[in-house]
Order: C-alpha cells, then structure tokens, then sequence
C-alpha cells in the first residue's frame, strides 16, 4: 500500500536534513536540529503505529505528537532573544504523557487536547508574526522571511486540526476505512513544511543568543501620576527623538549597516539601548521599521559606488550589506523609483 511506507520516506529525508544543519555546527542551528530529528522520529512513529499497531506506539505516537509545536514555538522564541521557554509550555505535553501511559485504565481526551493544543500554537505564531520587532536575532535582511517562516508554521500547526478532524470524520462514517490515507499523507504535508520553516528561521537568524546585548534598563520612560496625557506624549516624542539620534550616529560612525549579518540585538549592544526601544523610536521617528531605517543607509552607500566607482553590481551590493540581489533591487527601487543600473546611467549623464 503506497501510503504506508511514506512516513518512513519522509522521516529518512528529515534525518538528512537534520545532519547536514548539524554539521554546520551553528548554535542557531542546534535547537532547529533537533526539531527536526523530534518531527523524524514522530513521523517514524507514525508510520510503525499504522503498521503493527503495538501498545508502546499508541503510547509514544500523542506524546511526540504534543512536543512538536512547543519545539517550534522556542525556535522562534530564540530569535527574539528569549533564552528560556517558561515552564507553563511543559504543561500540556506532560498532561498528554499522563493521558496516554494511563489510557487502559480510562479513555481521557488525548486527541481533543493535542488538537487543541496545535491551534493555540498556531494563532500564537500567527499574532507574534506581526510584531517584527521583536525578531532582535534575525539578520535585518532576511526579517522578512523569518515574518513568512513564521507565518507558515502558524498555518501548518492549524492545518493539523484539520487533518484531526478529516480523521474524526472518517471514524464516524467509515470507521476509519480512509483513515491511514489521512494520517500518512496529512503527515507528509505537514511535518515536513513545518520543518522547512524552522530551517529557513535558523539559517536568517545569527548567534547574537551567545551573546545577549548589555543595555541600560534605566533609560525607559516611566510616566508618573503628576504628568497629564499631553506632559507624557511630549516625553515620549523626545525620548524616542533622542534614542533614534543616539542609534543614526552609532550606525554612521561605526558603519555597522555594512554588516551583513547586522540584527537589531546587535545594534542594542552598540548603541547600549533596549532593541525594542530602538524599534519604537525608529518607528515613531522616522515611521519606518528597524529593517527599512538600516536599508536607507545601504541604498546610500550603494548610490556612491554607483556614481563614482565602475565595480559590477553584484559587488556593490555585497559591499553595501546586502546579501541578495533580489533584496537589494526591492529595497533599490524603493527608495530611488529607479534600478541601479538606471541609476548609474543617470549619474554618468549629470
């Protein structure tokens, strides 16, 4: 039967995958290593459970079916320079670990929690996915498909609720007749687009979580009771006014949007600052993201070696921290409404 051996092909793809980020040895690359080799080996399980059908796969199939989307939820958490996942995340798996080791004695709603507990991670990535600026260990070029990684993973956990209900659906009218067509294929689609997206946050974040930027908490702006609502929105324009100063001269001086590997727990540690304060006044100030700020001063740069230099393209915007080509005629033509060879040609001509 062709959907048997599918898990087991899909669970041999991700080995590989897992092997080849291990071999990289990245520390951003450990935590997404070992989600792979959770949603391989759950895929494996998967595959015997619907095979044999012994007891100790009924057993290990829901509780490694309950720790994929807490892993996924910390991979993402360690891109926003969250260290450690709260204890409370521990809490439903266990309770699954509970539920299925006990299962002969009483039949508790292990598919009902699971299920659940995929679209409660599933919304989550989805609202943590519009607030970019927390995303501090992401390099600034790739923020945007760390946001997209983030959003399809969202999307896969849900889409796992449909395949619970697609296989509720067939016990009650089938009795489970379609049911291993269901759980094979539904894994085969999901796991491994899951894993995908874990991958391509891990590859866009950097190593910045070695090293966790020191900053001065002091700094925030804390309004007090004598302050009337203008009084306050007036401190706060300043503050933001100076904070954004404080981060454009770092960011000139020391030239740091010519790193391509530049996050914005990076500039936080060169600027001394909280990140997601620097975001909120670069997004108060300048009504642009941390992503976009930095881009401007690349674009500029790459405009200079443009007009004065005749280096090809691709090396200007490599030399101007960028890392694709792709990005850097987006962010280009953006900000210019002209490509750069355009651009060159216009400067020639003036």
């Amino acid at each position: 039967m062709v959907a048997i051996p599918l898990p087991f092909v899909v669970s041999l793809l991700l080995c590989v995958l897992a092997g080849s980020m291990w071999m990289q040895r990245r520390h951003a690359s450990l935590l997404a290593c070992a989600f792979l080799l959770m949603c391989a080996f759950t895929t494996f399980i998967v595959g015997l459970r619907w095979t044999f059908d012994v007891a100790l796969l009924r057993t290990l199939q829901p509780i490694c079916a309950s720790l994929i989307p807490v892993l996924a939820w910390w991979v993402f958490a360690k891109a926003r320079s969250q260290q450690r996942l709260p204890w409370w995340h521990g809490l439903l798996p266990a309770l699954v670990g509970v539920c299925a080791v006990t299962y002969p004695w009483w039949q508790p709603p292990v598919d009902i929690l699971i299920t659940a507990e995929y679209i409660a991670y599933g919304v989550a990535l989805w609202r943590s996915a519009k607030h970019s600026h927390e995303l501090e260990n992401v390099r600034l070029t790739d923020l945007h498909w760390a946001i997209q990684s983030e959003r399809v993973a969202g999307t896969m956990l849900l889409f796992s609720a449909l395949i619970d209900g697609a296989m509720t659906l067939d016990f009650m009218l089938y009795q489970g007749l379609h049911a291993v067509w269901i759980l094979s294929i539904g894994h085969a689609l999901l796991l491994p687009t899951l894993a995908l997206s874990v991958v391509c946050l891990s590859v866009t974040t950097t190593d910045d979580t070695e090293n966790p930027a020191e900053v001065d908490e002091s700094i925030k702006v804390e309004d007090t009771p004598a302050q009337t609502d203008g009084e306050a929105s007036l401190d706060e324009e300043a503050d933001a006014m100076r904070i954004s100063q404080q981060a454009n001269q770092v960011l000139q001086e020391q030239a740091l949007f010519l790193d391509p590997d530049l996050t914005l727990a990076k500039i936080a540690r060169k600027v001394g600052i909280p990140a997601r304060q620097i975001s909120a006044a670069i997004n108060r100030t300048a009504s642009q993201n941390v992503s976009q700020w930095v881009n401007h001063y690349r674009i500029e740069h790459a405009k200079k070696l443009l007009a004065t230099t005749s280096a090809p393209i691709t090396q200007i915007y490599l030399d101007s921290g960028f890392q694709t080509k792709s990005n850097f005629h987006r962010e280009f033509s953006r900000l210019t409404q002209q490509t750069p060879s355009a651009y060159r040609d216009a400067s020639r001509l003036s």
